[in-house]
C-alpha cells in the first residue's frame, strides 16, 4: 500500500540533531495519499528556527517522490501547534532518555 511505503521512508528521515527519524519525533503532523498517488504530507520542525529546515523538507520531498506510485508530492510546513516531546513515540523517548 502507498501509505505504508511512504510512512517507511519517511522513517529514513531525521532530524541532523536528534538520532530518532521524523516519524518517532511526530513531526509528520498528516499524511494523505490518494489512489492517483497524490501525497500531502503536513509536517512541523523541533523549532521554527531550525537551521537545517529546508534540508530537511526536501529530503522529506525528494524521498516521497521516489516512490514508485507517487505522481505528486506536496509537503507543507506548520508550526501550529507547536511541537513539544509529548508529540514524541515512546521508543523515541525512551531512546533520548525521556523516560
Amino acid at each position: 500500500m502507498l501509505y505504508d511505503k511512504i510512512e517507511e521512508v519517511l522513517r529514513t528521515v531525521y532530524d541532523p540533531e536528534i538520532p530518532v527519524n521524523i516519524m518517532d519525533l511526530g513531526l509528520v503532523y498528516e499524511l494523505q495519499a490518494d489512489d492517483n498517488g497524490k501525497v500531502k504530507i503536513i509536517m512541523t520542525l523541533t523549532a521554527p528556527g531550525c537551521p537545517v529546515a529546508g534540508d530537511i523538507v526536501a529530503e522529506v520531498q525528494q524521498k516521497t517522490e521516489a516512490i514508485e506510485g507517487v505522481t505528486d508530492v506536496y509537503v507543507h510546513l506548520t508550526f501550529s501547534p507547536p511541537w513539544n516531546r509529548e508529540m514524541m513515540t515512546e521508543e523515541a523517548k525512551l531512546e533520548l532518555g525521556f523516560l
